[in-house]
């Protein structure tokens, strides 16, 4: 049983949430997000003390609908806050030689390959390198595509655990090992 799902999701100033039926859309300044609810699951819209809120109820008792109910009120709370705040990754290279940058909608990245891996940037995500071409950051309103994005571009060349060479998210640590000895 969801305990965060059974607090209500607050709905900020300049956000609208329309629920029809179990299609969910939620409007903000950064854009428009659609969510279709999973059929064990209820939502409605409440006033609260704090003004609009979002409720989320399982409609039975089953153990699919339990499930499914924190999982349902993450995906919604992910939209309200992507269309207000939106969410960034940031990703770092690091590698002698290894950079990237931006050609039109395409990330070119050098990677140490005998070719430029060449990445077309989908619609929805803004991928922006900074001027020492060693840090990318993939922003944008859903969550889940940002987050797929991101680890697409680590997936050409992820951290090698002898240099450390590759890439990364920012912070991330990456357990360094022993070369071999004489």
């Amino acid at each position: 049983m969801s305990r965060l799902a059974k607090n209500p999701i607050a709905i900020p100033d300049g956000v609208t949430v329309e629920v029809n039926g179990q299609d969910v859309k939620v409007k903000g300044p950064k854009g428009e997000l659609g969510l279709r609810v999973h059929d064990e699951i209820a939502v409605r819209l409440e006033d609260g003390e704090k003004g609009k809120q979002v409720k989320v109820d399982p409609k039975s008792k089953s153990r699919e609908a339990r499930a499914l109910w924190g999982t349902m009120w993450a995906l919604l709370r992910n939209k309200v806050v992507g269309v207000n705040e939106g969410y960034t990754k940031n990703l770092e290279i690091q590698g002698v030689g290894y950079r990237a940058n931006m050609q039109g909608k395409t990330l070119v990245l050098q990677l140490g390959f005998s070719h430029d891996v060449q990445y077309p940037v989908p619609e929805g995500v803004e991928v922006v390198v900074d001027k020492k071409q060693t840090k990318i950051a993939v922003t944008g309103i859903d969550k889940e595509l940002v987050g797929s994005v991101a680890a697409k571009i680590k997936s050409y060349r992820p951290p090698e655990p002898y240099k450390g060479k590759g890439i990364r998210y920012e912070g991330q640590f990456v357990l360094r090992k022993e070369g071999k000895k004489k």
